[in-house]
């Protein structure tokens, strides 16, 4: 057999194998994210069709609204860190097992959201929502103020009037394609993760990726966990489309009008630019406090005990009822 035959039977050999060696890495991987869904949550019926929600700790209530590429699974994983209160974590529209109804809305969510606590017999809570869940947690604090305790809006895809209309990390042309296209691909998805994580965490996160090579091993683990916790995006793409519709170009809110005090958090040099956002929240809510970090990007990257601090002692400070 002649050399040039010989390498290219190698090569091929090779390409094979690779080829079999990500495809038992992809099935794995999925199966582990599958397997994270399973047996965790539970669903009621509301007036705006099933809700699934799931709940860790004890303590005073705190509804956690989770972002784009979220569930209850996010919900509960970015707020973790915060200990001796109840989490009770909703799937928003389109995520998991929450449909997306017909014409759906973030005022709809609020008010899908305000039956699964009444569901739950909760009649006061805090409420925390982040990235584009700020704009149901703000929505659910205008609507129902009689349930609303406090409200903590972390990296908020809010309206502000000097935040641009469609505000997103950018994306060369093709990347945003790709990137639109692997809404409903787990495999697309999944690639990206695996052969372009800085690009990943560029566009999808909001962060810049040079955060990471700088920061701790928790959290650049912590960033992973967040790309990972996306998996299977097959079942959350209507609500990536919705959040996409609505948070990157968001209406202005009364924000006046919110009742109960409210803490808002970001980074300065969030990509999405929700810094804006939020030092608009502390400027026109009435009883607002702002926490603003100089980097830490969309994730707030190395501040992430800082942000559960403070996030726990707005809370400890609330008034209590009785």
């Amino acid at each position: 057999m002649r050399p040039l035959t010989i390498g290219l039977l190698a090569a091929l050999s090779l390409a094979v194998l690779a080829g079999l060696l990500g495809a038992l890495a992809y099935h794995r991987d999925m199966a582990l994210a599958r397997a994270a869904l399973v047996g965790r949550s539970q669903v009621v019926e509301t007036d705006f069709g099933p809700v699934e929600y799931a709940e860790a700790g004890q303590g005073p209530a705190v509804l956690i609204i989770h972002g784009s590429g979220g569930g209850f699974d996010q919900g509960l994983a970015f707020s973790e860190p915060l200990n001796g209160v109840r989490r009770i974590a909703p799937s928003r529209f389109g995520y998991l097992q929450s449909p997306m109804p017909a014409n759906a809305t973030p005022d709809m969510q609020a008010d899908a959201l305000a039956e699964l606590l009444s569901e739950l017999g909760v009649d006061q809570v805090v409420i925390l929502g982040g990235s584009a869940g700020a704009l149901s947690a703000t929505q659910l604090a205008l609507r129902h103020p009689e349930l609303c305790q406090g409200l903590v809006l972390v990296a908020p895809a809010l309206y502000a009037p000097d935040r641009p209309p469609g505000a997103r990390a950018p994306a060369p042309p093709l990347v945003d394609a790709l990137i639109r296209g692997a809404l409903g691909s787990d495999l697309v998805f999944w690639l990206g993760m695996k052969t372009s994580p800085d690009l990943m965490t560029r566009t999808v996160l909001g962060t810049d990726p040079a955060l990471l090579a700088r920061t701790t091993a928790s959290e650049r683990r912590r960033a992973r966990e967040v790309l990972f916790h996306i998996l299977p995006i097959s079942r959350r793409r209507d609500g990536l489309i919705m959040d996409g519709a609505t948070s990157g170009a968001p209406p202005p809110y009364d924000l006046a009008q919110i009742a109960c005090p409210v803490l808002a958090i970001a980074a300065r040099d969030d990509l999405y630019g929700t810094d804006r956002a939020a030092a608009h929240v502390a400027r026109t809510a009435p009883d607002a406090e702002l926490l603003m970090f100089a980097d830490g990007g969309h994730l707030w990257i190395g501040h992430d005990q800082a942000l559960w601090a403070a996030v726990a002692a707005f809370i400890q400070a609330l008034p209590q009822d009785g």
